[in-house]
């Protein structure tokens, strides 16, 4: 008896940075076994043939905060995920209330991927001045890389390191090979200025801004390339809001340093001047910039002077955005609904960036950076079957109460979106089809693994 293989997609398949119309991806057994044009295919289960749709690798969002908000979790998060297009979260460990500082909660954390999600989730160890010992007990449990504050964002939570321990930690991560990723901000400048505006009964929302200037981001990211530069680490830098980030990074990259970078879709699209009319809601750590930044940030995209674009999802409720002073709401912004559908109508559709920069930026890059390529990131023979499939002639708009996340919002909330996502799927498995998520939680716990590329 001839056997059949599990699912036959046909449409304009991405391959080789290129779209190939009319060209088949054969999956069986969740991997992606078979990509071309082929003359006789093989008989399946499920034939997906849409002509004209986008057949591309699924994103995968590297910066995602599922448990700051304890009533999101992985049931909620990787549901937007899957209507987003995103097919791997990388989990951060700013869990609520402690973070995840160890491997035994670390395995508390793994056994929830498995009950709740719908899409593959890879997780970060959490270091701390306190817990250096953690590090190759975390590498041996399957992090994909580590988690470090140079600011006091979440102190109840999770505490920022202090220089000692940081140079330290990063000695001892270089060994794990494992990337050392990093929140750079400068923790006694922001406290001081913080200070000094409260005092004053600055309250304001632009207030935010102003007691975080560009130099509290721009010393910080100096002092990790140059711990990085001593060290030999792999650094990664989180949410990179400044152009000039970007010149640092290219003399320290010129010098050797392995270091990878990321921004995100609120510094693309959104400044400062946006604060007046977002108010709490555009609180985001760092700050959104001056009206200039976004425009230079898509011509650093399109240079390929930046690495990754991810969410920084951290699903608040209303209620923690809408304080009486700026200093007393959360940080933070949902975003791993929107982020493929923004970097595609306001990246690809307007001609910012190409569709194989856009493949670069949400799906090959942070599988590499991670260690998780090809294994994800990539429409290759052997990798997991995780795709996106797109419709670029239809145009739809922006909803909050139509995202997944139990904050209900969006920042860009009414924006007209040039490209629908159809269906998602996971390891072979249609996990949003027909604006629905399928009611089947298929997502796992993926590390780095052994075909993985430096």
């Amino acid at each position: 008896m001839k056997k059949l293989v599990d699912l036959i997609l046909t449409g304009s398949l991405y391959q080789d940075g290129e779209l190939h119309e009319e060209t088949s991806l054969i999956i069986d057994g969740g991997k992606v076994v078979g990509v071309g044009k082929f003359p006789d295919l093989p008989d399946s289960k499920e034939t997906i043939h849409l002509k004209g749709v986008w057949i591309l690798p699924g994103a995968v969002d590297a910066h995602v905060h599922t448990f700051s908000n304890p009533k999101e979790g992985f049931f909620h998060t990787t549901r937007a995920a899957a209507a987003g297009g995103v097919t791997t979260i990388i989990d951060h460990p700013l869990d609520f209330p402690n973070g995840i500082k160890n491997v035994e909660d670390l395995n508390k954390k793994i056994l929830v991927i498995e009950k709740e999600s719908f899409v593959d989730v890879a997780l970060l160890g959490g270091i701390v001045d306190s817990n250096l010992s953690e590090i190759e007990r975390f590498r041996k449990a399957g992090v994909c890389g580590f988690k470090i504050l140079m600011h006091d964002t979440a102190p109840q939570r999770f505490s920022r390191m202090h220089d000692g321990p940081l140079l330290e930690a990063f000695e001892k991560i270089r060994g794990t090979g494992l990337p050392a990723g990093v929140h750079a901000e400068n923790d006694e400048l922001i406290k001081y200025k913080v200070d000094q505006w409260k005092k004053a009964g600055s309250l304001y929302p632009l207030a935010h801004c102003e007691t975080r200037p560009p130099v509290s981001e721009i010393e910080a990211i100096h002092k990790a390339l140059d711990f990085t530069l001593h060290s030999g680490v792999h650094l990664h830098l989180f949410h990179l809001s400044l152009s000039q980030d970007f010149d640092l990074i290219d003399w320290y990259k010129e010098k050797g340093v392995k270091v990878t970078s990321e921004t995100c879709p609120h510094y693309l699209l959104l400044s400062e001047e946006s604060m007046d009319r977002f108010k709490g809601y555009a609180k985001i750590n760092p700050p959104l910039r001056a009206s200039g930044e976004p425009a230079r940030l898509w011509e650093l995209l399109a240079a390929g002077k930046v690495d990754l674009v991810t969410s920084d999802h951290a699903p608040w409720f209303p209620e923690q955005k809408e304080k009486d002073s700026i200093f007393d709401c959360s940080s933070g912004t949902p975003g791993v609904q929107t982020l493929l559908p923004l970097m595609l109508s306001e990246g690809v559709a307007k001609g910012r960036i190409t569709l194989k920069q856009m493949v670069q930026l949400l799906s090959e890059n942070p599988a590499r950076a991670f260690g998780l390529y090809p294994q994800k990131g990539s429409l290759l023979p052997g990798s997991d079957a995780d795709l996106v499939l797109i419709d670029m002639k239809r145009k739809w708009k922006l909803r909050g109460d139509q995202m997944e996340s139990v904050a209900k919002w969006t920042l860009f909330d009414g924006l007209e979106i040039e490209g629908k996502i159809m269906i998602t799927i996971v390891r072979g498995k249609i996990v949003y089809r027909d604006e629905t998520v399928v009611e089947s939680r298929v997502g796992k716990f993926v590390s780095p693994n052994s075909s993985a590329e430096g």
